[in-house]
């Protein structure tokens, strides 16, 4: 029997994962498809970003769309810093870090 693991993704990570797939404007099901969230996690995520000023909900055409914040976007960048430092020692030191790619 052949054991299948899941690899668990972390709440930053999925965060990042969000605004990164918002970054023109998205709708909720594309947001929830590309990021491969249930509509109730992505509910969840779309709520606590949005309360933390990181994603904004837009009307555009007629429809809602969610776009990221001008902090939403300091944030990634934030998070694109911190894996570059980290990659350049990470490998050599053996350490697993949960959210590193």
């Amino acid at each position: 029997m052949t054991e299948n693991k899941a690899k668990r993704r972390d709440k930053l990570v999925i965060m990042a994962e969000i605004i990164d797939i918002a970054k023109s404007g998205s709708s909720k099901t594309h947001i929830m498809f590309k990021a491969n969230l249930s509509f109730s996690q992505l509910n969840e995520y779309l709520a606590a970003l949005s309360r933390a000023n990181l994603l904004e909900k837009l009307t555009q055409d007629g429809r809602e769309i969610y776009k990221p914040t001008e902090r939403g976007l300091e944030f990634m960048q934030m998070q694109q810093a911190i894996i570059s430092l980290l990659s350049e020692h990470l490998p050599r030191c053996n350490v697993k870090i949960p959210w590193y790619p």
